[in-house]
């Protein structure tokens, strides 16, 4: 009897034992995994967030690092309709992202509209779901805009743009949507791997 009355508390104990564990387990779901989930879309209080997509992300990334004001920056896919993209599946021109760059940056030091002259100096924005050798709708010229003010003065700014070139832009102007972080290793490769794929079409004194 005193056995049955030992083995009963002791099943008892390790089984609520066991429920209070499980109970602190959260499983992992895709959406979380940090290689694949939507990086955030605001900044910090003090600084903002501006996402740009002119060709190849290495190159543009490196260029908005050098920026003064320009607080970090990271590489991802954005504008596309397939939920979790990688670099293969993006590159397979069937997805609807673009290779983008979202910038945070402090307006006390950088101005959105300085970020914009950086974006038009450093791609073509007159050729298509294309920059240099590399074609696809992956490598288009896009502005992602987080409020109307930056819908307003990015379209201010393609106007202005719009007059050093000969041919139209093309560059598209829509709200920003999921932002998908690239993979790590794209992250500040240009930095890491001393690639250079981008250099200004006009010089800051044009």
């Amino acid at each position: 009897m005193n056995k049955m009355w030992f083995f009963v508390v002791f099943v008892t104990l390790a089984g609520a034992a066991l429920l209070a564990l499980a109970g602190r387990i959260v499983p992992m779901t895709h959406a979380q995994d940090p290689q694949t989930a939507p990086a955030p879309g605001s900044a910090p209080a003090n600084f903002h967030t501006a996402a740009f997509a002119a060709g190849c992300f290495w190159g543009v990334e490196e260029t908005f690092r050098q920026v003064p004001g320009v607080i970090d920056t990271a590489v991802g896919y954005e504008g596309g309709t397939t939920l979790n993209p990688t670099y293969k599946t993006v590159c397979t021109d069937t997805t609807g992202h673009a290779e983008t760059v979202q910038v945070q940056y402090d307006p006390a030091k950088v101005s959105y509209e300085r970020l914009l002259d950086i974006f038009w100096l450093n791609h073509d924005p007159t050729t298509a779901n294309r920059q240099g050798p590399d074609v696809g709708t992956q490598y288009r010229s896009v502005i992602f805009t987080f409020d109307d003010q930056q819908k307003d003065l990015a379209e201010k700014s393609k106007a202005q743009w719009q007059k050093k070139f000969r041919r139209p832009i093309t560059t598209q102007i829509v709200p920003a949507s999921t932002f998908w972080r690239a993979e790590e290793y794209h992250q500040r490769y240009s930095e890491k791997n001393g690639v250079v794929c981008h250099q200004p079409i006009f010089s800051e004194t044009k």
